[in-house]
Formats: structure tokens, sequence, C-alpha cells
């Protein structure tokens, strides 16, 4: 999903309109994805890969269960101890091998990835990316510690609402949510930038509640939607 040069301008027309009836900054971020998850999928494949062909032994596991390992002929007339063990062990680290494989590769695939990410891990990576951008766009740093970042992340399906300290000590935080529902409605229909500006409208009007636009005011964080 990509927002067109028209949903550029609509979010910063959106943004604009509502700095002017505040002392605040509103700064929005949409992410494609926050994390590869990769770690995540290695968690699964190695936990199948131990756990799995445990219940093959049940079974009565056997190292000629894999075509070729023992069907030569020394294998076949001379059944020492010691290669039958090696057969064995080699044959349990092929099963596996195969394994960690498939189950690495299923759970790359987006859907699967999404599915098998717990929620809690996902809500902590976007968390941390929505704060990164926060501070590497200096919304912390505002004169009078009134930036809000409006954050969402296409591929988690979550959005962040950041307000600064200065916001913070005075607006409960409970009062973001009709905004992160906005968003969310936006993106669900495929439409951005309509969530943003419904969203960006909402946070202003918090904010001109709690910090109205003073004869100083000036436009300290440039107007616009930052796709990553």
């Amino acid at each position: 999903m990509q927002a067109t040069s028209e949903a550029h301008a609509r979010i910063a027309a959106a943004i604009a309109a509502a700095e002017q009836t505040t002392s605040g900054e509103i700064f929005c971020v949409l992410a494609r994805r926050v994390s590869s998850y990769r770690d995540v999928s290695f968690g699964w494949a190695a936990a199948a890969a131990l756990l799995l062909p445990l219940g093959l032994i049940p079974l009565g596991f056997e190292p000629d269960w894999i075509p070729g390992l023992t069907d030569s002929w020394e294998a076949a007339h001379l059944a020492a101890r010691e290669t039958t063990i090696g057969h064995a062990l080699t044959a349990y680290a092929l099963i596996q091998s195969a394994i960690f494989l498939a189950v690495f590769l299923l759970t790359s695939l987006p859907v699967v990835r999404r599915w098998v990410t717990p929620r809690s891990v996902r809500r902590a990576r976007v968390h941390k990316a929505a704060m990164q951008q926060f501070l590497a766009h200096g919304l912390h740093v505002t004169e009078a510690r009134t930036g809000v970042l409006l954050f969402a992340s296409l591929a988690d399906h979550q959005v962040e609402v950041i307000a600064d300290e200065g916001i913070h000590s005075k607006v409960d935080q409970t009062v973001w949510a009709d905004a992160v529902e906005a968003l969310a409605r936006g993106l669900k229909r495929r439409d951005p930038a309509a969530g943003f500006e419904a969203a960006v409208g909402l946070c202003g009007a918090v904010l001109a509640e709690h910090f109205p636009p003073s004869p100083r005011d000036r436009n300290e964080i440039e107007d616009k939607l930052v796709i990553i």
C-alpha cells in the first residue's frame, strides 16, 4: 500500500489545519513493517526440530526409514553396533534438519508469520519503532514538549499514538482511543490518507482543548507523512 502525492498533500493539509487551533505539533508515520520477525520463525523451527522427531520413537523409528541411508552391502552385512548407532544419529539429524527448514519457510510466509507471532511481541516492536521515529524526527524537543506522533504499521496491523511529556502530564491517555480507531479504520479500508486525516483531526481537537495557540507559535515540525 503506497500513499500517492495527493494523499501526502491531504495529510499535510489536515495537519496544518489542526495545528491552526493548537500550539501542539502533529507528525504522521506509515511503516510497511517494523520487523522481519526472523527470530520468531527461527524459534518455532528450532522448537519443532527438537520436539517433533521425538514422536517417531514410540513408532519404532529405524534409520532405514530414510532411503539410501542403510541399504548398502556393508550396512546389511556388518551390523556393528557403532555403525547402527551412527546411522540412527544421522537419520535423526536429517529428519530434524528437514523439519527445521520446513517450519522456518512456512512461518516466513507473511500470513503465517503474523499468526504465529505473539501479539505482545508485535505490539512491543511496533512501540519501539514508533518511539524511534518520535525521537528521530525531533518530536521530543519541541518548545513546550507538545509533540504527537501518529504511527501505523501495515504488516503488523498495529497503530500507536505517542504524546510527549508536556501533553502526557495533562491529558488522560484514554482520549487517544478515538484517534487510534479512526486511523485503524482507514487502514482496514485501504485508505490510509482518510485514516490519518480523521486521526489528525481528533488529535487536533484534543490538543486545542488543552494547548491553545499563542502569538509566539511557530511550526517546529514539518507537516507531512513519512513512509518507512
